[in-house]
């Protein structure tokens, strides 16, 4: 490479969705409201389990932290994307491109392991309905999410502090709408392989366990709902683990859809655009996905406003819909 390509760079240039001028209020806009629905629907979710104690069970605590998790997910990108919009400046700075890559790494692995230990607990509630609480008691629960994040931001610190090590060219455009890892590595001089082994090993090995656990929990789960007799029985069973597993399958087909994008297509702005999918929709859609079938919520909602009397069912087990 030529010694005149390699530079010490302080910025990158965000191209964004699309640089047609005319879209531009439009996107700002969209993005914008769908932030804050992001905004409102966590928030709201992790209120509402916080606030009443019939939600104080290892189910909602786990729901809560996801919530928690992807209000963090959004606002890693899609603050700086509408400031961008905004003051028409596409710019973000060195550190600031590491601090989003390392961001986005971490969110996006404490996602997929809390939909993993989600996946076990409802493995539990049904298949060991009378030893759940003993299994999942509150410092199991602790350690199950305290693991998450060790794992996860050992996993983003390392493969962030790697990219430190790259020496960048001139042409420093990254045709996404935030520094996304792999569109950031293309852009170096120097040699990524390090980058791309640990990449591809920290892919398949943390991101395949998850989904693995998850498979198996609900071979299981399935297994145990066809071994119940009655019919009402069956649906009660499926319904503790309906908004989960939809959730689930959201995240990992947006985020399968992104990979396939990218291996098949030669535009990364197509690539941007299906990423949205998983950094933006999901996240919104997840509280939605869980509160809508979910009485003890609605409940727990309204009495956090003052709606209704304190006189409600205990949710517990099997008898709420996760």
């Amino acid at each position: 490479m030529l010694a005149r390509n390699r530079t010490q760079i302080t910025e990158f240039l965000l191209l964004g969705l699309s640089e047609d001028p005319e879209l531009q209020p439009l996107l700002y806009g969209l993005f914008l409201a769908m932030y804050l629905l992001t905004l409102w629907g966590n928030l709201l979710l992790i209120l509402a389990v916080s606030s009443d104690s019939h939600l104080h069970t290892p189910m909602y605590f786990f729901l809560s932290n996801l919530s928690l998790v992807d209000i963090c997910f959004t606002s890693t990108t899609v603050p700086k994307m509408l400031y961008n919009i905004w003051t028409q400046n596409k710019t973000i700075s060195y550190a600031g491109c590491i601090t989003q890559m390392w961001s986005s790494i971490l969110f996006g692995g404490l996602d997929d392991f809390l939909l993993a230990v989600m996946a076990y607990d409802r493995y539990v509630a049904i298949c060991h309905p009378l030893h759940y609480m003993v299994i999942m008691n509150p410092q199991v629960c602790g350690l199950m999410v305290l693991g998450c994040w060790v794992i996860s931001v050992l996993n983003s610190l390392l493969e962030s502090l790697l990219v430190l090590r790259l020496s960048f060219c001139t042409d420093v455009e990254v045709p996404h709408f935030f520094c996304e890892f792999t569109q950031v590595i293309h852009l170096a001089c120097s040699d990524t392989f390090v980058n791309d082994a640990v990449m591809n090993y920290a892919t398949g090995v943390l991101a395949g366990i998850p989904l693995f656990g998850i498979l198996y929990s609900y071979s299981k789960i399935v297994s145990s709902i066809c071994r119940i007799s009655s019919t009402q029985g069956k649906y009660k069973a499926f319904s503790t683990c309906a908004s989960h597993l939809s959730v689930v399958s959201l995240f990992y087909c947006t985020v399968l859809g992104v990979y396939l994008s990218t291996a098949t297509s030669h535009s990364s702005h197509s690539t941007g655009i299906v990423s949205v999918l998983y950094t933006v929709v999901t996240p919104m859609l997840n509280p939605f996905i869980y509160s809508l079938r979910n009485k003890d919520i609605k409940g727990a909602l309204k009495r956090f406003f003052g709606l209704t009397s304190l006189k409600v069912p205990i949710a517990q087990g099997m008898n709420s819909c996760s």
